[in-house]
């Protein structure tokens, strides 16, 4: 509150500040960021990022498409704060893509609306890549992170049965994990689901034969899914 009110009675905290208050993003180390809507005063305060904006509440620009003029700006705590869709569009000129995709995935987690920005539904890192991969395809998509029989497999092709597991040493290295992948997909199994599951190095290494698989697999269960 401190920082915003620094800035001036039209200052709002923004960027990546509003994505730790918002809970989409951990604490980030550095400066606080805090936008203002003029071009003039002073352009540095310690400890405070300070970004301009003109028009706060002008139209956003998402997915090179114009979208009707909405607020941009609320209160949270008591504190004046960019909305949270608004904040996903900030933070896409100032963070690392990882951390963008943390904040999407961590604004749908908690319910939070997003405006017109849509989320691929993917957990990780690892899980996003695979699907642009598999788009790069133009088959039949996948539903992602879809619940079956109390667990939650990665990427579903519901017609053909075929489910797909993206597994990083991270999540899934250790001997616990190892013995609950395995316990998944035996019980996928017993529900009449073929389970294939690659790892982060497949992906990486041998993306041609991961793609080659799943096709092959969705050739024999589902024809017409790959044409």
């Amino acid at each position: 509150m401190a920082a915003v009110l620094a800035c001036g009675q039209d200052a709002v905290l923004s960027h990546g500040a509003a994505a730790v208050h918002w809970g989409l993003l951990r604490p980030l180390n550095g400066y606080i960021d805090v936008t203002v809507p003029t071009r003039n005063g002073r352009k540095r305060r310690r400890g405070i990022r300070i970004h301009r904006c003109a028009m706060l509440g002008a139209p956003l620009r998402l997915h090179e498409t114009e979208k009707r003029p909405t607020s941009v700006i609320t209160v949270r705590d008591h504190i004046p704060i960019t909305t949270v869709p608004r904040t996903l569009v900030d933070i896409r000129s100032t963070l690392p893509p990882r951390l963008v995709r943390r904040a999407i995935r961590q604004a749908e987690f908690l319910g939070l609306g997003m405006g017109e920005i849509k989320s691929d539904r993917t957990r990780s890192d690892l899980e996003r890549y695979f699907l642009r991969l598999w788009r790069r395809t133009r088959l039949l998509q996948p539903e992602v992170n879809v619940p079956i029989g109390g667990m939650t497999v990665d990427f579903l092709w519901r017609d053909a049965r075929l489910v797909v597991e993206t597994d990083s040493y991270a999540t899934h290295g250790g001997t616990v994990a190892f013995e609950d992948d395995h316990v998944r997909e035996l019980r996928l199994r017993r529900l009449g689901y073929s389970v294939h599951r690659f790892s982060e190095r497949q992906l990486e290494i041998e993306p041609e034969a991961v793609v080659e698989d799943v096709v092959a697999a969705l050739r024999a269960a589902a024809p017409e899914a790959v044409g």
